[in-house]
């Protein structure tokens, strides 16, 4: 039987990107699907992507979303439908929006609630999803992916203010214990769990402080941007991995979790830290296992989103029936650091806890 693969993208922040006459996220769409001379396609069967659309500082506005819209009308070979999404950071609408995450809900739509503005049909979904709009789960066979938004949208000090990401990563209470319950309820199941950001000290940049060159500061005292802005009422010191659970600070409650239940999942995706795939820091890098379990960090398809330090890649992901091994793929969507297409340097095999069971047919 072929494998089923998974292609894994995200931080594409479309916005800013298109003020520099790039589109990151067709142009990578376009490439996935071989539209584009020299680029290889991918045989994508489902895309997910691990938030960050919109480059915006502020609240998202429906002229990005129209934007990002426009880029997913790129695909051809595939159907709106056949990607799932979580919302990053970037995407939060501010704390005196009158709904939490309307941009999200309105112009990406994991549950096809808002058709007409995002094109998700959810009857057209390949596998059906439920759940609510930042917290939902599918099933490909036997892999069952738990997907979860970044929730910044409260105001500081966990939700963002008037201008800025306001990096640090948040979930609700409600979404840890869907979490647990999901994970103690298939242990049967390859577990995928996606969320914009990585847990603390697991990959690279997602330690306290990583997001900064702390011994760098501006004019007005502030350390020099490494990976991400530095907001002081925003819980600067986690801006580079999951530091709010229901408002509490570095809370550390999937990491506890983890370390008392080891191989509780098989694999965490994320983003939000976008550099080049050769990087490291604090001997941590893009993909590394820990509490037995695999995270892979597949940011990013912007190149002017942090120019300095965004290299746009993506990861492709590999399930062959019947066996307990993922093939974890790297793809450059440009040539500037790297040849264009798959860089097999940065490729590597992961274990599962179980062999993958394709979906049956039909």
């Amino acid at each position: 039987m072929p494998t089923t693969t998974v292609w894994v993208a995200g931080d594409a922040h479309v916005g800013t990107d298109k003020k520099h006459g790039r589109e990151s996220l067709a142009d990578a769409i376009r490439q996935s699907e071989g539209q584009v001379d020299g680029a290889p396609a991918i045989p994508w069967d489902i895309m997910l992507d691990v938030g960050d659309l919109s480059g915006d500082q502020g609240t998202p506005t429906d002229e990005e979303g129209e934007e990002v819209i426009r880029q997913y009308a790129a695909l051809r070979e595939h159907t709106r439908s056949q990607i799932y999404n979580v919302c990053g950071n970037h995407d939060a609408t501010g704390p005196d929006d009158p709904e939490p995450q309307w941009w999200f809900q309105k112009w990406v739509d994991p549950l096809g609630q808002s058709t007409a503005h995002s094109g998700v049909d959810a009857a057209a979904r390949p596998f059906p999803v439920s759940g609510e709009w930042d917290r939902y789960a599918f099933d490909m066979g036997n892999v069952r992916f738990l997907m979860m938004s970044d929730r910044n949208d409260g105001g500081p000090p966990v939700g963002r203010g008037a201008h800025g990401g306001y990096p640090a990563g948040a979930v609700t209470r409600e979404t840890f214990d869907w979490w647990v319950d999901q994970v103690e309820s298939h242990r049967d199941r390859i577990i995928v769990s996606l969320h914009h950001h990585m847990l603390k000290e697991t990959t690279v940049g997602s330690g306290p402080w990583e997001g900064y060159l702390m011994d760098e500061r501006d004019a007005y005292g502030k350390p020099q941007q490494k990976y991400h802005g530095y907001f002081p009422d925003g819980g600067p010191m986690g801006a580079g991995y999951l530091y709010w659970v229901d408002g509490n600070p570095d809370a550390q409650a999937f990491e506890r979790y983890l370390a008392a239940q080891p191989g509780a999942v098989d694999l965490w995706l994320g983003g939000h830290t976008h550099t080049h795939p050769d990087d490291t820091s604090h001997g941590r890098s893009h993909i590394e296992r820990k509490w037995d379990v695999n995270f892979v960090n597949c940011a990013s398809m912007t190149r002017f989103h942090g120019v300095h330090y965004s290299v746009p890649k993506s990861r492709v992901l590999e399930f062959t029936p019947g066996s307990a091994e993922l093939r974890v793929r790297c793809y450059m969507h440009t040539d500037e650091f790297l040849p264009l297409g798959y860089y097999a340097a940065a490729e590597r095999t992961i274990p599962l806890r179980h062999p993958y069971e394709p979906p049956s047919a039909g």
